[in-house]
C-alpha cells in the first residue's frame, strides 16, 4: 500500500472542552464533530507544557521541554533536532507548512519585523524544505500577511484562517498530482486572543448574539498567587470574560467552517482514504477558572485538547480511545503509524500500538512541564505534574507546596488533596514517580534564569541536552 498522506491541523488555544463533540452546547462546530465521529479520540490528550512555542518545540522534536531549552515564548529553537519535518522530508515526502511557526523569535515584541517574523530556509525550518507559508506569529486575523523563500511579505485581504485553508487546499490540488506522498502541517492562530469584536468576522459573531457565557463554575475572583503576569487578570479583564468567551467561540465556530472546507477538499480530491488526518490545538484557555486567564499551568482547561485521527485505509478503530497521549508522544506516534523511522534522540513514546487495538494501554501518567514566565526571564512561576486517567498531582517550585485532585469525584479541580492525611500514601507515590520522571529526563527543575544564563545567547538557544 502506498505510504499514507499526513494532514495535521492544530488551533491555537482551542481547549477540549470548548468543541461541540465534547458536550459544549455553545459550541458551534459541527464539522469537527462530524470529523469526531468518523476517527479515534484520543480523549486524554494533553499539552505537555501548555504554551505555544514550547508546545511547537516538543511537537516537531518529540522531546520534553527540559531538552529543547524552549523554556519561554519568544526564544528561536536550536537548529541541531532531528525533526518530524527531517524524517518526511527524507522518507521521499512533499511537505507543506501553512501558518503560526513561533519557534524563531529572538527578542519580545515586534512581531511584524520581518526579522522576527520571516524564518528563512534552511535548518531553522528543522526538515520542512518544500511550500513554506509561514511567520513567525501574530494574533491579528483580519487581513493576513505570510512570507515564502524570501523576506517579501506576501499579504492577503480577507479573514486569515480562511485565506489559509484556501492555500492549503490549493497545494493539496497540487500534491495531489504528484506520485509522492504528502504531508502538510496546517497552524492556525485561532482562537487565541484578541478576542476583541474587530478580530472576528462579524457574522459569525451575529451567530452568538443571543448566546449567554455565564463565567466557570470554578471560577476565583482573586488571581493565583502563582499566576504570571500573563495568567493575571485585571478588574477590566474580569468584566471582559464574558464578551470574550463570545468571540473565542466564535472564532471556533469560524475554525469549524474551515474544517468543513478541508474535509471537503479531500473528498473531492480522493485522499480522504489514505490520507491520516489529526486535528488538536496546542493547549488551552482558563477565562477564570482557578483565578487565571491564558494557559501555562496544569489544570484541565489549559492543558486538556482536543485530538481525533481519521485514517480509513489503516486505522478503522473509531470512537473514544483513553491513551495518555503527551505532546512529545505525537511526533513518535504518528511516524510510527505509518511505519517511518523515530529518531533516537526522541524521548516521547510511540503509542500507535495503542491505536492500532493492541493491549498495551500505554504510559500510566503523563509528565507535565510549566518552565517559567509566559515569555519573560522571570523566576517564580515554574512547576512539575503528573496527570493520570483519573489524578493530577503538581508542584511548585517556588514555595514546593503540592497539589493533589481527584478529576474523577472532582472534575473542577477544586479540592486540594494534598494535606488529606487519608490521601498520604497517595501523595508519596506520585511525588516518587515525578521525581523518577524528571531524573530520567535530567530534568533538575532550574528555575527559568537558569536557561537564559547556560542555554542561550540572545534569546537563541545554543544548547540542547540530547543531540
Amino acid at each position: 500500500m502506498k505510504k499514507p498522506n499526513l494532514l495535521y491541523v492544530f488551533a491555537d488555544q482551542l481547549r477540549y472542552a470548548s468543541c461541540g463533540y465534547a458536550g459544549d452546547p455553545r459550541a458551534r462546530t459541527p464539522n469537527i464533530d462530524r470529523l469526531a465521529a468518523e476517527s479515534l479520540d484520543l480523549c486524554n490528550a494533553v499539552s505537555g507544557h501548555p504554551l505555544c512555542a514550547p508546545y511547537r518545540a516538543s511537537l516537531f522534536t518529540g522531546k520534553y521541554t527540559s531538552s529543547t531549552g524552549m523554556v519561554i515564548n519568544e526564544l528561536r529553537i536550536g537548529a541541531n533536532h532531528a525533526g518530524f519535518g527531517h524524517v518526511l522530508t527524507r522518507a521521499g515526502y512533499q511537505t507543506a507548512y501553512i501558518g503560526k511557526w513561533h519557534l524563531w523569535a529572538n527578542h519580545l515584541g515586534d512581531h511584524h519585523d520581518p526579522q522576527n517574523a520571516y524564518i528563512p530556509p534552511g535548518p531553522h525550518r528543522l526538515g520542512f524544505d518544500g511550500f513554506w507559508a509561514g511567520y513567525n506569529f501574530h494574533h491579528t486575523y483580519q487581513d493576513m500577511y505570510y512570507y515564502g523563500d524570501t523576506p517579501d511579505r506576501i499579504d492577503f485581504q480577507g479573514y486569515e484562517p480562511d485565506i489559509q485553508t484556501g492555500l492549503a487546499i490549493d497545494w493539496l490540488r497540487h500534491a495531489s498530482q504528484e506520485a509522492q506522498p504528502w504531508a502538510m502541517f496546517l497552524s492556525y492562530g485561532t482562537p487565541h486572543d484578541p478576542w476583541t469584536e474587530d478580530n472576528v468576522p462579524r457574522e459569525v459573531l451575529d451567530r452568538f448574539e443571543n448566546t449567554t457565557f455565564p463565567l466557570p463554575a470554578n471560577y476565583l475572583p482573586e488571581n493565583d498567587p502563582h499566576a504570571d503576569p500573563w495568567g493575571q487578570l485585571s478588574a477590566e479583564e474580569r468584566r471582559s470574560l464574558p464578551s470574550w468567551m463570545k468571540v473565542y467561540y466564535a472564532m471556533t465556530a469560524n475554525l469549524d467552517w474551515n474544517i468543513g472546507r478541508l474535509l471537503a477538499a479531500l473528498e473531492e480530491l480522493g485522499l480522504r482514504e489514505n490520507t491520516l488526518l489529526v486535528f488538536t490545538s496546542d493547549h488551552g484557555e482558563m477565562f477564570g477558572a482557578h483565578g487565571r486567564r491564558a494557559k501555562n499551568i496544569f489544570f484541565e482547561e489549559a492543558i486538556r485538547v482536543p485530538f481525533l485521527i481519521r485514517w480509513p485505509a489503516g486505522l478503522a478503530e473509531k470512537g473514544r480511545n483513553d491513551a495518555l497521549l503527551n505532546t512529545p508522544d505525537i511526533m513518535p506516534t504518528l511516524l510510527g503509524l505509518m511505519d517511518l523511522p523515530i529518531p533516537q534522540a526522541v524521548e516521547g513514546d510511540d503509542l500507535s500500538p495503542c491505536l492500532l487495538g493492541s493491549s498495551d494501554a500505554g504510559p500510566d501518567a503523563a509528565f507535565l512541564q510549566g518552565m517559567g514566565c509566559t515569555a519573560a526571564w522571570e523566576d517564580g512561576y515554574e512547576w512539575r505534574a503528573l496527570r493520570t486517567r483519573r489524578y493530577t498531582y503538581a508542584v511548585y517550585r517556588s514555595d514546593g507546596s503540592q497539589l493533589l485532585f481527584d478529576r474523577q469525584d472532582d472534575p473542577l479541580q477544586l479540592r486540594n488533596l494534598a494535606a488529606d492525611p487519608a490521601h498520604a500514601g497517595l501523595l508519596a507515590q506520585f511525588r516518587t514517580q515525578l521525581q523518577e520522571r524528571m531524573r530520567s529526563l535530567r530534568d533538575e527543575f532550574q528555575p527559568c534564569t537558569w536557561y537564559r544564563d547556560h542555554w542561550t545567547e540572545d534569546r537563541i538557544i545554543l544548547h540542547t541536552a540530547t543531540s
